[in-house]
């Protein structure tokens, strides 16, 4: 049985399907309201849990602690730099195999995942001397 969704999720998931990279909840809020489609900042926070309980959104939440949503259609791999916050996304992917052997031996449904490694990009290791 398919869940029933409220119209501010619906919105929201309008959005997200637009934008071709993550978003905070607080652009999503000031987004919507450009849209002449406001809603308070507490429903859209309600709304992108319960869209990430559902499996349709994921949330990546970088160094500085901010955290960014959306579509849950893939698998994300990034290289992160610590210093200026670049992040450059990786093709390749280790955790596969280790994903299907997890849901299998865990009984386990898992909706996505992302893989990110922490350091410093070849500008701010020359910077750093």
């Amino acid at each position: 049985m398919k869940p029933v969704r409220t119209r501010s999720q619906e919105r929201i998931l309008s959005l997200l399907k637009s934008l071709k990279q993550g978003i905070s909840a607080q652009d999503i809020y000031v987004k919507l309201r450009k849209r002449s489609k406001a809603m308070g900042l507490a429903t859209v926070y309600r709304s992108l849990e319960a869209l990430k309980l559902e499996g349709l959104v994921q949330v990546r939440t970088l160094g500085n602690g901010e955290a960014l949503y959306s579509l849950a259609q893939q698998d994300k791999h990034y290289l992160t730099c610590l210093q200026c916050g670049t992040s450059v996304p990786i093709e390749q992917c280790p955790a596969h195999q280790l994903e299907e052997d997890l849901q299998s031996s865990h009984k386990f449904k898992i909706f996505y995942h992302t893989l990110e490694f922490f350091g410093l990009c070849d500008e701010c290791q020359s910077l750093a001397g």
